[in-house]
């Protein structure tokens, strides 16, 4: 297995080849965030709450919804960093920001038992963040007074290392 380190990326190679992973290949390429760039993710998204007046916790994920980095501001609600790790693994886990998810897995439409899987969280204010064209680790957000809000947070945060992630 060879490494190279990115400004704001570890790519682990772990294929010869194209690095798009088929199905007669027997292994494929991957990326994970640096602990660095989460950080930088959760603080950014912190402060822009902040700055908007909202006291909230922020999770950074890896690209398989394990966490990398969370704060919880100090009159943060103390639900607020388990809501913001499970939105930030459901954004992961389906591979969409949890304000459509809200919307596209509600009471009466075909993907309504989604929200029975466990961990999964569909409120608004869980966002993937990508890199490369891959999904490389999510945010989430909880406190702001509703998810649009959490949402937007999340994606200030995702704007500030957009110009590292890409390579």
């Amino acid at each position: 297995m060879k490494t190279r380190m990115l400004p704001a990326v570890l790519c682990l190679s772990i294929a010869a080849g194209s690095g798009i992973a088929l199905a007669e290949d027997a292994t494929f390429d991957v990326s994970f965030m640096t602990p660095e760039t989460a950080m930088k993710v959760a603080k950014v998204s912190l402060e822009t709450c902040r700055g908007k007046g909202y006291q909230v916790a922020v999770v950074v994920v890896d690209r398989m919804g394990v966490p990398q980095a969370m704060i919880r501001d100090r009159f943060a609600g103390a639900h607020t960093p388990d809501t913001a790790f499970r939105k930030a693994w459901t954004a992961v886990s389906f591979r969409e920001d949890t304000v459509a998810l809200a919307k596209n897995t509600g009471t009466g439409t075909p993907q309504a038992g989604a929200r029975q899987i466990t961990n999964a969280l569909m409120l608004g204010g869980g966002v993937p963040i990508e890199a490369g064209g891959s999904i490389v680790g999510g945010v989430g957000i909880s406190g702001a007074p509703s998810g649009e809000a959490d949402d937007e947070c999340g994606r200030a945060g995702i704007a500030a290392v957009s110009a590292d992630l890409e390579f």
